[in-house]
């Protein structure tokens, strides 16, 4: 059905990250093919006429950014709380961060009233894992999650870097956050001044937040050369893969010739190779989790030589940050990537939402 801007309710838009750049692939997907995917919606319970939107948001902002006045929806027979928990089971959007999921926790938690033990049970996660992520958002100052909403702050620089600040200092994340906004730094930069705020004194952190132009231009004047270690880690993979396709096409060719004991060795080889790799990606997935935030056992360089910080204390009730699993990589032999437009994400028709269990996919949705 065809539905005007004015009969929707966006009350849940604040649950999802703003982000310019899929934002953009959007509004150009819908400029050249218009909306091929229904936004979903339940008729809102307060009784005003209205539609509640659950999923679709982000096609909404590009509709109006093109000028339309309707846009295609499709209603779903059901409250708003099972609509949200069904929407999450079956969206096809890029994985949402930890904390774009303690936001939607939290309004279940708070407004529908859903304890910790049935949130584990509709997520399909453990209590542990519920926990943790209602504890981030209690954690990260309101403010800095506004930025994150807005764009302004990516989920990954908030997670890595914020987070840790936030357990020993409010006031040290908020403007610590207004650097990273005001500067826009980048992943690189973002981690050079949070490391250097770990491992300064008192006097030293003060110095790197009141004065972080300074900081950043001695970063940028000093020469950067890659380890070589870190060299050797990027190409390596390259040169793996190189084997692998090349080990496909002479499978390829060899597997008529191969009696089922040769097939069966060579599938325990290729089982060996997934397994290593799986282990590389859960290393990988280890070092990118959050860490605490200590005071270094030396002064950094950058700024005066002050007292050292005492051993900070962590903020109260915060188990901190579940990592969450890494991606296992799949062993490809040949793999083509395609530059498609990003929508918003395809959503399927509803089905038992107290069955659904939560999906987190890549987004090849039409817009």
């Amino acid at each position: 059905m065809q539905l005007e801007f004015h009969q929707l309710d966006l009350r849940w838009e604040h649950l999802r990250v703003r982000e310019p750049h899929r934002q953009r692939r959007l509004l150009a997907s819908l400029a050249e093919s218009g909306q091929q995917t229904p936004i979903v919606v339940v008729i809102a319970q307060d009784g005003n006429g209205r539609y509640l939107v659950i999923d679709g948001h982000k096609r909404i902002a590009a509709l109006r950014q093109l000028g339309r006045d309707t846009v295609e929806a499709m209603v779903w027979p059901m409250c708003e709380a099972e609509a949200l928990l069904l929407s999450r089971s079956q969206r096809m959007t890029p994985q949402e961060s930890a904390l774009e999921q303690g936001w939607l926790l939290s309004e279940m938690e708070q407004r529908f009233r859903y304890s910790l033990d049935d949130l584990a049970r509709r997520f399909d996660r453990s209590m542990s894992w519920v926990s943790r992520r209602l504890a981030l958002v209690e954690l990260l100052p309101e403010a800095v999650q506004l930025q994150v909403r807005d764009g302004s702050l990516t989920a990954q620089i908030a997670m890595k870097y914020l987070v840790p600040v936030a357990r020993i200092s409010a006031d040290d994340c908020e403007r610590m956050a207004a650097v990273f906004v005001k500067h826009r730094c980048e992943t690189r930069q973002a981690a050079q001044l949070y490391t250097a705020w770990r491992e300064g004194s008192r006097v030293v952190r003060e110095r790197i937040l009141a004065e972080p132009e300074l900081f950043l231009k001695t970063q940028r004047q000093a020469p950067f050369t890659k380890p070589a270690a870190v060299e050797q880690v990027e190409r390596d993979p390259e040169t793996a893969l190189a084997i692998l396709r090349r080990a496909g096409h002479r499978l390829t060719e060899a597997l008529p010739e191969m009696n089922a004991a040769q097939q069966e060795q060579a599938q325990r080889r290729i089982e060996s190779v997934r397994r290593e790799l799986n282990r590389m990606s859960d290393r990988i997935g280890k070092e990118q989790e959050p860490k605490h935030a200590e005071p270094g056992a030396a002064n950094h360089h950058y700024g005066t030589e002050g007292e050292r910080s005492e051993q900070p204390r962590d903020r109260a009730r915060t188990e901190g940050v579940a990592r969450d699993r890494a991606q296992s990589p799949a062993l490809e032999l040949h793999k083509r990537a395609g530059d498609s437009a990003e929508g918003e994400g395809r959503t399927l028709s509803p089905a038992d939402p107290g069955s659904a269990g939560i999906l987190q996919g890549q987004s090849r949705a039409s817009p």
